[in-house]
């Protein structure tokens, strides 16, 4: 069993709600969760949060969300919390600020759940500056597999991916990570998915196309409502 979440929380730097922001008549958060949940892979999918508001948004539009400590470092734990005591051989981490999120994509970061892989992740063609740091690059090897992630251009000035936010673990795979400290990259680059390389496991990275549109600020927000306009 395949278990989507979308962790969700009210606290954002520079977009404080923005699960809740409003985009063509409906909060981001739903747009999301419909779109997960035209994943056939995933028997069930479910927002998890800390703040109620969120909670209630969710229900009101008949999704499923489940509450969660306040206290949690990143979504991973807060996931994790979530399926600890359920019985997911696998979950599928679903980021709640991409609402034009295709469904393929994440049925496509699912699939190698079934062919043996432990975790999974996607990436696309770079088509930002490399040398941006809001965009997280990865390189991998012959396999397909992640060498690393950086918010620096890897090699310098060469040819890398853009990498896509989302995330398929099995259970114990997700278990070992969040038992696990960050190590020294994890801390350097502030991204957790260097935990899983530091500690010798492998990331399968699955191309596509094109990276989902991420909402982090009011001006994201903008052009995500322009496009859903233009559509």
């Amino acid at each position: 069993m395949i278990v989507g979440v979308i962790p969700a929380r009210w606290a954002s730097t520079r977009l404080p709600g923005k699960p809740l922001a409003e985009i063509a008549g409906r909060p981001m958060i739903e747009h999301v969760y419909r779109r997960a949940s035209q994943v056939r892979r995933l028997s069930s999918v479910v927002v998890a949060t800390d703040d109620v508001r969120i909670a209630q948004a969710v229900r009101a539009f008949g999704g499923e969300a489940v509450m969660t400590r306040d206290d949690h470092v990143s979504g991973t734990d807060r996931i994790w919390e979530v399926v600890a005591g359920g019985q997911a051989d696998a979950v599928v981490n679903i980021q709640g600020d991409e609402p034009l999120i295709d469904p393929a994509v994440i049925d496509a970061v699912a699939a190698p759940l079934l062919e043996g892989a432990s975790v999974i992740t996607a990436a696309a063609p770079l088509r930002d500056d490399p040398m941006t740091p809001s965009v997280v690059k990865v390189v991998c090897d012959q396999a397909g597999n992640a060498l690393y992630f950086s918010r620096s251009a890897i090699p310098h000035g060469g040819d890398c991916l853009h990498h896509v936010g989302l995330y398929a673990y099995t259970r114990e795979a997700l278990q070992a990570f969040v038992s696990r400290q960050p190590g020294p990259l994890e801390r350097a680059e502030r991204l957790e998915q260097l935990r899983f390389l530091e500690y010798g496991d492998r990331i399968r990275v699955v191309a596509v196309e094109r990276a989902p549109i991420s909402v982090d600020t009011p001006e994201d927000l903008a052009r995500a409502r322009e496009l859903f306009l233009n559509k």
